[in-house]
């Protein structure tokens, strides 16, 4: 008889939880604290860095390619052990969905083009800012909007009509027209916005940010919101069509 395995997680998570871990290891236990602020002036996503008026901006470490890889690198980075174990809960059951759905490459293309999406937003909205923005959460966010396009469709992983086995990641996906309809998406979009935005504005307290930290809620939204959009782009799995847009015959 097959076995199913207790811990059924897709192994590009497990690998990325890992190296999560392991950054945040080698900052807390093997950088001293001018090593480890010299990294994150390096590798976090700092807006300043793209305001040449700001002499901060200037002289940051890593040049040019600072300004490509950082819109990434950031959400590799966690302020403490609590801020990665409240992303790693996270990411577990959205992202394994997506990855089961991506595959691998796919999946890990998209966790950075949402990561990118997030940073983007981040600096749009916060231009010229020092402060240094760093976590995966935007990137997560996208994975939770992904997910959404397929997860309630008839046999999918949150649908009662589901199979409970590998086919459940590979029901068609709804178009985005037809999400945007959906009352259960638009529920889930709803309650998240707005708790991204209480925990923006500090209404609500968010496990893991400590009394000097600010929850970068624009970069989360950017990466949801670029999540739902290009999750058409790295589907593999057909879309369903929707009855709006099925030509009816004349």
């Amino acid at each position: 008889m097959k076995r199913e395995p207790l811990f059924n997680i897709p192994h590009v998570i497990v690998r990325l939880l890992a190296v999560l871990a392991l950054v945040h290891a080698v900052r807390t236990f093997v950088l001293t604290d001018e090593q480890d602020m010299e990294f994150l002036l390096t590798f976090a996503f700092i807006p300043s860095r793209y305001d040449t008026s700001i002499v901060l901006g200037g002289v940051l470490p890593g040049g040019f390619g600072a300004e490509l890889w950082t819109f990434v690198t950031y959400a590799l980075i966690h302020a403490d052990w609590t801020h990665y174990g409240v992303n790693a809960v996270w990411l577990l059951p959205f992202g394994s969905a997506v990855a089961r759905r991506f595959g691998p490459l796919r999946f890990l293309l998209f966790f950075a083009a949402t990561a990118a999406a997030g940073a983007a937003l981040h600096l749009a909205t916060h231009a010229g800012e020092e402060v240094p923005v760093i976590g995966a959460s935007a990137a997560i966010s996208g994975t939770m909007a992904a997910a959404m396009r397929f997860a309630f469709q008839r046999g999918g992983p949150l649908n009662f009509h589901r199979n409970g086995d590998a086919t459940d990641y590979r029901v068609p996906a709804i178009p985005l027209s037809g999400a945007l309809r959906d009352p259960r998406v638009i529920a889930f979009v709803a309650v998240w916005f707005g708790i991204n935005i209480l925990f923006g504005l500090g209404s609500l307290p968010l496990p893991g940010v400590g009394e000097n930290q600010v929850v970068a809620w624009q970069a989360h939204i950017g990466g949801f919101l670029a999540g739902l959009v290009l999750f058409s782009w790295f589907d593999p799995a057909p879309q369903e069509p929707h009855p709006d847009d099925i030509a009816m015959p004349q």
